[in-house]
């Protein structure tokens, strides 16, 4: 029988200290550091059609949009995660004494993988809702036509949408922005 090692531990300040001199992303879940595993052409193709989406109907608005490589703290799980599209309504609130990890997302995406969807659908999500500020979040697959949706509709309850034809208009209402799921895979060959 093989023994198994016990992860090893991380306090946030090593983390953070080790991430800052890689170049390599990694994702930090209460002390332990996983890195991240490499995107798809569809997943980039997915996450740059969002970012350009975005960018045009919220332009002269009060968001910044991130993509990928924004760093976001979670404090009550205690985890630091790269979401792949993210908005914040202005202004940016970045962790105390940091000055590149923000913290108040409005609405974040997730391009779903095969060894990603779970996470991104249970504990990923589960961590995002102890965030004051999100309200929306999107779950794209990069596989089929089809996005998840879903919307705060107050403290305890969130909205579920499912949108599978490319002819279904995704409204994000904390953002009024809105598009056809046609539109955000229109470049893809699935």
């Amino acid at each position: 029988m093989i023994a198994q090692s016990e992860p090893k531990i991380y306090s946030p300040e090593a983390y953070l200290e080790l991430e800052t001199a890689s170049e390599e992303r990694h994702e930090y879940i209460n002390g332990e550091i996983r890195p991240m595993a490499g995107g798809t052409p569809n997943h980039n193709e997915l996450a740059s059609i969002l970012n350009g989406l975005l960018r045009l109907s919220l332009r002269g608005q009060p968001y910044s949009i991130f993509v990928a490589d924004q760093r976001l703290w979670i404090p009550e799980f205690n985890i630091y995660t790269y979401p792949d599209v993210m908005v914040i309504q202005r202004p940016v609130t970045l962790q105390q004494g940091r000055n590149d990890t923000v913290t108040n997302p409005l609405m974040i995406a997730e391009i779903l993988s095969q060894s990603t969807r779970s996470y991104d659908k249970d504990e990923k999500f589960t961590a995002y809702r102890s965030i004051p500020t999100f309200e929306e979040y999107l779950l794209i697959d990069q596989y089929q036509l089809k996005v998840e949706r879903y919307s705060k509709f107050n403290q305890k309850q969130w909205l579920f949408s499912e949108y599978t034809e490319a002819t279904d208009k995704i409204v994000l209402s904390s953002l009024l922005f809105e598009m056809q799921l046609g539109d955000l895979y229109s470049e893809l060959e699935l």
